[in-house]
């Protein structure tokens, strides 16, 4: 029997019990709580984990999330576990500050939150400084020749409504990137987006607006290629979906014995 074969059907782990080692076998997980309690589930995500988050750290963070929005045990495993795949290549957590796990229909959708989008920059080691923020009625702001001249806001009185969006990013170099994005360019890409109606567009929209704005800076900064891509990709739904297929560790069904979509049909 293959390893692929084994994984479909259970696999079988060795654990101590009193003194003893017992072999307990772990049969092919009924639901997507299940298979987070796995400990191959664990073992796999741990072998792509960066060194500051632990396997199981990551699946307390995701059963949470599982409580939190309980539709997403409806969604596929295959779907879920791409996410997870995801998520921990990147090192980020479904806490829904710098990531978010949104079901659509039966399928598992990732989007990064722009604090994600921040700690993957920071870590690539050549950002100093990042800021972005909303622009409102009564603030005072002034933009000019693609710099941010300035931008004042007096917390004595209400803000106004929000009419635009931007983010400043100083590299180490001593070079700065600054995009600017109006409420009705940020609109379209909401409208565009397949989570424009439900998610963290409606819970966290000014979170999601920086987002937008950043996600332009995002592509000029020096990160990972494949993270890059996939933020380009994705732009329609505001998503970071990596194929993890790609990986050299196989793809979630490999990883975990959860049958391809196509095979179910």
């Amino acid at each position: 029997m293959s390893e692929e074969q084994k994984l479909v059907e259970g696999t079988t782990a060795v654990v101590k019990d009193a003194g003893s080692k017992v072999a307990v076998k772990e049969e092919k997980p009924t639901s997507i709580k299940q298979l987070l309690y796995m400990e191959k589930f664990k073992a796999s995500i741990a072998s792509i984990l960066p060194k500051h988050i632990t396997a199981e750290r990551m699946a307390r963070v995701a059963i949470t999330a599982l409580t939190k929005t309980p539709k997403l045990s409806m969604c596929t495993q295959e779907s879920f576990i791409n996410c997870m795949m995801t998520l921990s290549q990147l090192g980020l957590e479904p806490d829904g500050r710098r990531a978010h796990l949104i079901p659509y229909g039966n399928v598992c959708t990732l989007i990064v939150d722009y604090k994600g989008l921040v700690e993957l920059s920071y870590r690539s080691g050549e950002v100093s400084m990042i800021h972005a923020d909303v622009v409102c009625e009564n603030d005072t702001f002034s933009y000019d020749l693609g710099e941010v001249k300035e931008h004042k806001i007096d917390f004595r009185k209400e803000r106004g409504e929000m009419y635009a969006v931007y983010c400043i990013v100083s590299m180490k170099d001593g070079t700065k990137k600054c995009e600017v994005m109006s409420k009705a360019d940020v609109e379209l890409v909401r409208k565009s987006s397949k989570s424009g109606a439900s998610g963290p567009w409606t819970e966290h929209y000014n979170e999601m607006a920086k987002k937008t704005v950043f996600k332009r800076c995002f592509k000029w900064l020096p990160i990972a290629t494949e993270i890059k891509q996939a933020i380009e990709e994705d732009d329609k739904f505001d998503g970071i979906t990596i194929n993890t297929k790609r990986l050299e560790k196989g793809s979630a069904s490999d990883c975990f014995g959860v049958e391809e979509e196509a095979q179910k049909d």
